[in-house]
């Protein structure tokens, strides 16, 4: 499970997962879930038994006895996709259990949205660091961590996982993406001026953005291309991104591009970035965000510039 993830300074939600505590690149091959799939094992066991196929949300039963001391990989199903890379951005579905109980304490499935996380670079529960670079896409991974590879001798509360409980997860990798991945090199730039918002940088790579003293802040969320890919149109689920954001002082407000790269984000649950819907995947986006004085958030307005770089398909 995630510890945690910092999206924009102000604490903005881009997507929610199983974990922790750039430069221009070509577009990345993402393989279908249905061709990297090997098979579809209706019951795979490993140190646990998870009854289900590759793409859908298993059934996890224990057997008798104590769990096993060590963490435990075993590859059930194996994709024939791209190998995850360490610091990539691994996208995927998985349930975490832990050991001896009967139901998950958390599931992408049952939120029916995928989950993207940064990999073997700290970001996630050690365990999922140390077994999931090197997995291929298409692969279905069961996981056994004892408490020193999930979370500790503190456990989490908030999930209901003690400090001595073996956790065990059943991961779909389905996608991972380089780190350093921007939007279309060759997107079609739009040539629209936004008044008072200053927009500098190559098309896949990290780009300026600067706002002019005195420039009228935004009433509502608003999106515009700047340069329009020729991906499909984004649409409801999951998102991979890359994104440079200011406030309207001028202050960073959250950058992708200098703090671990990639992330992924899950539009059309009313957050912050639901306004790039309908924008064509490859494409570099303004977004601008008005001011939040609210308790749950609250920021000043923001000027975001963000890359879409993929929108995987779930497993089918």
């Amino acid at each position: 499970m995630r510890r945690s993830i910092a999206v924009l300074a102000t604490a903005f939600l881009v997507a929610g997962c199983a974990g922790s505590k750039g430069s221009a690149a070509p577009a990345p091959t993402v393989t279908s879930p249905s061709q990297t799939a090997a098979s579809s094992t209706p019951s795979s066991t490993g140190p646990f038994t998870a009854v289900g196929a590759y793409g859908h949300e298993p059934t996890i039963t224990f057997p008798a006895g104590a769990p096993p001391k060590d963490l435990v990989k075993t590859v059930v199903t194996e994709g024939t996709g791209p190998a995850v890379v360490k610091g990539d951005l691994l996208v995927g579905h998985y349930v975490g259990q832990v050991w001896g109980s009967a139901t998950p304490f958390d599931s992408s499935y049952k939120r029916n949205a995928m989950a993207g996380f940064p990999i073997g670079v700290g970001a996630v529960v050690p365990g999922w660091d140390e077994t999931l670079v090197g997995v291929k896409a298409g692969s279905r991974v069961l996981l056994s961590l004892p408490p020193a590879k999930g979370y500790g001798t503190a456990g989490n509360t908030g999930a209901g996982i003690k400090g001595t409980d073996t956790i065990v997860f059943v991961v779909d990798v389905v996608a991972s993406y380089t780190s350093t991945l921007g939007g279309a090199t060759d997107a079609t730039p739009q040539n629209v001026t936004i008044p008072g918002i200053t927009i500098g940088g190559s098309l896949g790579q990290k780009p300026t953005v600067k706002v002019t003293k005195g420039t009228a802040e935004p009433k509502k969320n608003v999106a515009t291309i700047l340069a329009k890919g020729a991906g499909a149109p984004a649409v409801d689920g999951l998102a991979v991104l890359q994104f440079e954001a200011v406030d309207w002082s001028n202050a960073p407000a959250g950058s992708t591009w200098t703090n671990g790269g990639l992330q992924s984000a899950t539009l059309g649950g009313g957050g912050p970035l639901d306004s790039i819907r309908g924008v064509p995947i490859g494409s570099r986006v303004l977004v601008q965000l008005p001011k939040d004085t609210g308790k749950t958030s609250p920021h000043p307005s923001i000027a975001i510039v963000v890359d879409v770089v993929a929108q995987p398909a779930a497993p089918a």
